[in-house]
């Protein structure tokens, strides 16, 4: 099911900012070639207005790398891919050395407004307004090391701040990542959107929309379409990281499911399911959802459910092996430390058996608002977890793209698609880890580099 159509506006490259003279000379003339082609929405059939050189193309749909390449881009479109030889004489070239070129990253799973561990009191502190500001600036960090688009599985605003994000992005007014989501998560009381740790006389508001039963469902998902949403998010089973309910339990009926999934589809907008208990994922799958959240405790029959009914399935694996790693001193986040603990090996054996199963599997990192270099530890996780570099490399491009009904615009590099790009030093396909090596990200045909890895670029890119 398709969402919400992206908008193909050319988005003005960021200005560079408290680097060297040297490297601002050097960003800048990457810029002035990425502005040749900063023209109106093109297609597959127009004229290139530039072509870029890379030593490797992962385009998102071999499943083996192709050698020097060249992808011919005119506005912002790719309009033609293949070995250097197709690239026209005096046509104005970008040449990336033997740089890795990959299609924009696709993280299906964020939360951008969440900027610190105790989260389910940050949108009591802060306002919707304040929050607005803290999500651009983690979602252009995330853009920076490549995601390109994103999807919000809800986010920690009594308002809808992240849509405004969206809104100021597509109008062109920021430079950001394509962003499509849902406003909020919707919880029945007592459940994971809600706040159970107040005491009864007080009436705080929860960060997720709360409702109970068919008709209230119903009101919630007009509300969250009226609103933005071009997803609806369920809380389908308790979370990991709310304070007084148990990501064990199923909490909401069947008839809740039916009512939201058959809300939601009148207005053509697909459901994602935040599920962790077996019989939640399996009554999700059964309403008609597109995607399942986390997973963890999926048996062999939901497995075999998401396989038979198409459904995407988001593990979100690494957000566990960071806490582990790290611990936390909030409530929320000690609960997620101690159960991540307990069940993070067999987390990793049911997605090893999805893999096997033929589930298809995206990326989702579950962060946002934390440092952007995390988000890509995914990849590696979904290695880990039994998926060849290739397989977990697709997981965050093409088959993401196909979660988002976008496989016509995005998810590989092939003519007729946007020109999201992404520059890599490295082999990602021998070294996952690589694929934290950004240098370059194009967006829409247009390109910036990362701040954080700017000095690379120095030996990485050549302008003729």
């Amino acid at each position: 099911m398709s969402v919400r159509e992206p908008r193909s506006t050319i988005l003005p490259p960021r200005p560079a900012v408290r680097l060297g003279r040297h490297v601002t000379l050097l960003l800048s003339l990457i810029l002035v070639a990425a502005a040749i082609f900063a023209g109106a929405p093109a297609t597959a059939g127009d004229e290139p207005t530039v072509a870029v050189l890379c030593g490797q193309l992962i385009d998102g749909e071999n499943r083996k790398p192709q050698g020097r390449s060249a992808v011919l881009i005119a506005g912002d479109r790719i309009v033609g891919v293949g070995k250097p030889n197709i690239v026209p004489d005096g046509l104005a070239t970008i040449d990336l050395g033997d740089a890795t070129l990959l299609p924009g990253f696709i993280d299906l799973h964020t939360h951008p407004l969440i900027q610190g561990d105790a989260y389910q009191t940050l949108h009591v502190k802060l306002s919707s307004a304040y929050k607005a500001l803290q999500g651009l600036r983690a979602t252009q960090a995330g853009l920076d090391y490549g995601w390109t688009t994103i999807r919000i599985a809800g986010d920690a605003d009594v308002y809808y701040a992240h849509l405004e994000v969206r809104r100021a992005i597509d109008e062109g007014m920021f430079v950001g990542p394509r962003i499509t989501g849902a406003g909020h998560y919707i919880s029945v009381t007592g459940g994971g959107g809600d706040i159970n740790f107040a005491a009864p006389e007080q009436h705080l508001i929860a960060d997720g929309l709360i409702a109970d039963g068919p008709d209230e469902i119903r009101k919630a998902v007009r509300n969250e379409i009226k609103y933005g949403s071009d997803w609806i998010k369920l809380l389908v089973t308790g979370a990991f990281m709310s304070v007084g309910d148990n990501p064990g339990d199923v909490h909401f009926s069947p008839e809740e499911l039916r009512a939201a999934v058959e809300e939601a589809s009148r207005r053509s907008t697909p459901v994602m399911a935040h599920a962790h208990a077996a019989e939640g994922i399996k009554q999700a799958i059964r309403a008609g959802v597109r995607t399942i959240e986390h997973g963890t405790f999926v048996d062999d029959e939901g497995i075999r459910l998401m396989v038979e009914h198409d459904v995407y399935w988001i593990p979100t694996i690494y957000i566990g092996d960071y806490y582990i790693e790290k611990g936390s001193d909030t409530p929320e986040l000690q609960k997620m430390v101690e159960m991540s603990r307990r069940t993070q090996e067999a987390f990793y054996a049911r997605v090893t058996k999805g893999i096997t199963a033929g589930v298809k599997i995206g990326l989702g990192s579950d962060f946002g608002g934390k440092d952007a270099f995390l988000n890509a530890r995914e990849f590696g996780s979904l290695v880990r977890a039994g998926m060849t570099e290739m397989q977990a490399i697709q997981a965050g491009t093409k088959v993401a793209a196909e979660a988002l009904g976008w496989e016509d615009r995005i998810g590989t590099i092939e003519a007729g698609k946007l020109a999201d790009l992404v520059v890599i030093r490295g082999n990602p396909v021998t070294n996952h880890g690589d694929i934290r090596n950004v240098t370059i990200v194009f967006k829409n045909g247009v390109g910036w580099d990362s701040a954080k890895l700017i000095e690379s670029v120095k030996g990485v890119v050549g302008i003729r």
